[in-house]
């Protein structure tokens, strides 16, 4: 494939990034949704507030209804899954057409999913197509920094939402050593001491989530 310009590099971290956000938060929703139903009304204010997502709905039957479908917000699942297949279009000579097309038919199940009668089972859908979206990067992307530059987006995704989630530092751990994978068998710039800050950070005994995550975001040049 050659040298990957820096502009084709952010679109290839960023379809990484995007399309992993809308996996790991369609699975919170639907960890979520019964919770919320059936427990604790209010448990849709922790999540917003965990993943800086500003509070526009007032209640959980706002939340359950908008939060996966709304495209006029910009912190919705679909809007990033939207942010997802623009980076996708764009480097399909890179990533192939079918790749390309399984985060086309992801948006399209999640279109269909809003006002279905069972949504859980309707978004499974756009689950499915995203996982198959990752097997077809393995099996028809041959070029290996392409490859990746899309696997570096998504494992940083991982690990920014774990910190967001205050996961338990083994799966923090885990998410940073594969970031770390992926980081080093490209050629993207990043701070240097930015990165032997974080990893600084996630050896100690009791991560500091809140400053880890400030640490990350500040990493790559991308």
């Amino acid at each position: 494939m050659g040298i990957i310009s820096i502009e084709k590099a952010n679109n290839l971290f960023w379809l990484g990034r995007y399309s992993q956000r809308v996996y790991i938060t369609l699975k919170g929703y639907y960890n979520g949704y019964d919770e919320m139903l059936d427990k604790n009304g209010l448990a849709y204010r922790t999540y917003c507030e965990a993943m800086n997502i500003p509070d526009v709905y007032g209640s959980k039957e706002n939340f359950i209804a908008n939060y996966p479908y709304d495209t006029e917000n910009p912190d919705s699942i679909i809007s990033n899954l939207y942010r997802a297949f623009d980076n996708a279009l764009v480097m399909r000579d890179y990533i192939s057409t079918e790749a390309m097309a399984f985060i086309q038919l992801a948006l399209f199940d999640m279109k269909n999913a809003r006002g279905s009668d069972a949504p859980l089972i309707a978004l499974q859908n756009t689950v499915d197509h995203l996982l198959a979206f990752w097997g077809c990067i393995d099996e028809k992307v041959d070029d290996v920094e392409t490859r990746n530059l899309i696997k570096l987006g998504k494992t940083v995704e991982q690990l920014d939402i774990i910190l967001r989630m205050k996961e338990n530092k083994a799966n923090i751990k885990r998410s940073f050593d594969r970031m770390n994978s992926y980081m080093r068998h490209t050629d993207i710039s990043y701070d240097e001491a930015g990165y032997y800050a974080l990893a600084y950070e996630i050896t100690r005994d009791t991560v500091d989530c809140e400053k880890a995550l400030d640490i990350l975001m500040n990493i790559f040049y991308i």
